[in-house]
């Protein structure tokens, strides 16, 4: 499929209640740059049921057009749905390049489309950048492992297609909103959708760790020793309103559950605050956490590679320096 504008969409989900999950607006910060670079609009295509809200949402934070795809078949995801409403918008407008959140169901969405419109698709990326004259997007993504960072182009099909964290990218400031809202009577027969949703089960017993919203984030690595002295970490988070991470190596010895995994095989993150104790550094964590706006670092390995990108380093035994840490921050709070 050949691209008719230079123009770059952006996927909105949106929740049960109509709103917009927060991936799909933080993307429309990157979208503004990229959009402008190649001289497109910065489009954003918004799919579910009475989706009103995330349509508002989309507005006031920076998009020039936004496709609403509006309907009760779309209220809870289903791929069958999602991918021939949007196959038959993006055939439709036919852009250079779709932005799509790393979710659950992005992940899902994005392969079929791809196969759908015959292009190709980079998943899982942390940075995006586009050549003004040619329109190649450069996707970039942790490879090996997380040992490296791959960058994939996309030369000779379009839309050229990706998947994008959730918390890479901050969402842009609200503005006064002036986008043109096209609202496209798409739908979708029920004979067309071959799956639907029985019940919703949460993983981790029900434990439910919002750690891409959280402004703080204490985590605890390898060093931390076990699932026991984790409690230190729990201390100090509960001490500052903080959510409780976790490097790879910790939940790989067991000391915590992978629904506190921050990195490349956890959660993408980018808290005002984030603390790592007894972390080292190694890039897998690093491609998770590194777009914090504050990092302070507590290890006793002076040459330990998360100094590298600290703001603050501390140099010590974490089971000294946290548990004093708690006991100030809760002296200035008393």
């Amino acid at each position: 499929m050949e691209a008719k504008t230079k123009d770059l969409w952006v996927l909105i989900e949106t929740k049960e209640d109509g709103s917009a999950k927060n991936v799909g607006i933080e993307l429309l910060n990157p979208g503004r740059i990229l959009a402008d670079k190649q001289g497109g609009a910065l489009v954003a295509a918004v799919i579910g049921h009475n989706v009103d809200a995330a349509v508002e949402a989309a507005n006031v934070h920076g998009a020039d057009k936004i496709i609403v795809i509006d309907g009760e078949e779309y209220g809870q995801y289903t791929t069958d749905a999602y991918v021939i409403a949007l196959t038959a918008m993006l055939e439709k407008y036919a852009p250079t390049t779709m932005l799509i959140g790393a979710t659950p169901n992005g992940r899902d969405l994005g392969p079929r489309l791809s196969c759908r419109l015959h292009t190709g698709l980079t998943a899982d990326c942390t940075s995006l950048d586009i050549d003004a004259d040619s329109g190649n997007m450069a996707w970039t993504r942790p490879a090996f492992g997380g040992n490296l960072m791959a960058t994939i182009l996309c030369p000779d099909h379009r839309p050229q297609l990706g998947t994008v964290r959730p918390g890479v990218f901050k969402k842009p400031a609200e503005g006064a909103g002036k986008a043109e809202i096209i609202r496209e009577d798409f739908h979708v027969a029920a004979d067309q959708i071959r799956t639907t949703l029985l019940e919703v089960i949460q993983d981790a017993a029900g434990e439910i760790v919002d750690l891409e919203g959280a402004e703080i984030i204490v985590s605890g690595g390898r060093g931390v020793g076990s699932a026991e002295n984790f409690d230190c970490i729990r201390a100090l988070a509960d001490a500052l309103g903080a959510t409780v991470g976790a490097s790879r190596a910790a939940v790989e010895a067991g000391f915590i559950s992978h629904s506190h995994q921050v990195g490349q095989t956890g959660k993408t993150v980018g808290p005002k605050l984030y603390i790592a104790c007894g972390i080292s550094g190694a890039i897998q964590h690093v491609a998770g956490m590194s777009s914090s706006d504050c990092i302070i670092a507590i290890n006793k390995d002076a040459d330990a590679p998360i100094f590298g990108i600290a703001d603050y380093a501390i140099v010590g035994n974490l089971h000294e320096v946290v548990p004093a840490l708690t006991a100030e921050i809760k002296k200035l709070k008393a």
